[in-house]
């Protein structure tokens, strides 16, 4: 991956996160989508991830395995970004941002989604 990174958080692009994600099929869970959108958000669209809203996360954290690969994603990357940094100082060791966010995924991987 030789994505940027912002603040300390490796970005990680739809494209490397579709790769990715074809690749591991029957290869066991390593790694986890973590989508940090509101529930309503979810439903208009989605890529499969674990919801958890950001005000959410905090109490949450026993939800979110230390021990997989997080890449964290939201509508275009900027509350994603957050919580990344946030699981990070909170001992997460493999946290990812998803760059673009869903909107990404739409334009580029799926078509089919709904964009809002």
């Amino acid at each position: 991956m030789g994505t940027a990174a912002n603040n300390g958080i490796p970005q990680i692009t739809v494209q490397e996160l579709k790769q990715r994600l074809d690749e591991r099929v029957g290869a066991g869970e390593d790694l986890m989508i973590l989508d940090v959108r509101e529930p309503y958000e979810y439903q208009i669209a989605n890529i499969g991830g674990t919801l958890i809203p950001q005000n959410e996360v905090p109490q949450r954290l026993a939800e979110i395995d230390r021990n997989r690969e997080i890449v964290v994603q939201c509508r275009s990357g900027g509350r994603s970004q957050r919580i990344a940094e946030f699981l990070a100082a909170h001992g997460y060791p493999n946290v990812k941002n998803l760059t673009g966010g869903i909107l990404a995924w739409a334009d580029q991987i799926d078509p089919r989604l709904t964009k809002y």
